[in-house]
């Protein structure tokens, strides 16, 4: 009876065990997906970016570069290729920028990895960094180590986990039922869009808990470029 006992112990254990590990795997690999925007942006033969296994590059407008560039980590569980419309954008207008791609679409997996962008992208001198939601806070974290290499830091729906002693922007859409807005700190540049919400920065459909949206997608990504580029330009 005490063999048989210890035997559905030791199978109990086993299942558990089974059971947790699955889940971490399902949750690692369950990742709001890029929509079909975003897609076509990667698709179109007229957009000068590059890509590697590491970083997308979309390269700047020559008529409007800035000779500076933006480092970007994606949101958490926001698959990197989401945020390709508005980092295009921001090329446009003459901001090399970069996304950094993520493991499991996580930037906590990966915080130092906006430091290989400095030699994969080694004509851009002048580096911002940032990123939305829980990339903005990993972006922050990066800073917070690396001030000399980094000119500022750009949050989108986001806020630093550190003290930083370089400019910060931060943007936010007043809908944004995600962010927790007690933690913006007021002593820096804050951008509040009117009407947008914690998802769309990104183009990944709607986010789960968030607030609607008033305005589109498109407008709140174009007010935040406009933010951006007048930031990093000062």
């Amino acid at each position: 009876m005490k063999k048989i006992s210890k035997k559905i112990i030791l199978i109990s254990i086993i299942v558990f065990l089974i059971a947790i590990v699955s889940g971490i795997v399902v949750y690692l690999n369950d990742s709001y997906e890029a929509d079909k925007e975003a897609l076509n942006i990667l698709k179109n033969e007229n957009i000068d970016f590059y890509e590697d296994e590491k970083i997308i590059v979309f390269k700047a407008n020559k008529e409007k570069n800035l000779d500076k560039g933006f480092i970007f980590y994606p949101g958490g569980k926001v698959e990197y290729r989401s945020y390709a419309p508005l980092l295009n954008k921001l090329a446009e207008e003459g901001l090399t920028s970069v996304i950094v791609k993520m493991p499991f679409n996580l930037a906590v997996f990966d915080i130092d990895g906006a430091l290989d962008v400095f030699s994969l992208v080694p004509e851009i001198e002048n580096w911002y960094i940032g990123g939305h939601s829980l990339g903005g806070a990993m972006a922050s974290s990066l800073i917070a180590e690396n001030e000399n290499n980094l000119q500022g830091l750009i949050l989108l729906a986001a806020y630093p986990t550190e003290k930083i002693d370089k400019p910060i922007i931060s943007i936010y859409g007043t809908n944004d039922k995600v962010l927790d807005k007690s933690m913006i700190d007021e002593d820096y540049e804050v951008i509040k869009i009117q009407g947008g919400n914690h998802a769309y920065f990104g183009n990944y459909g709607e986010q789960k808990g968030d607030g609607k949206s008033s305005i589109s997608r498109e407008e709140q990504q174009d007010i935040a470029v406009d933010a951006i580029i007048e930031f990093v330009k000062q």
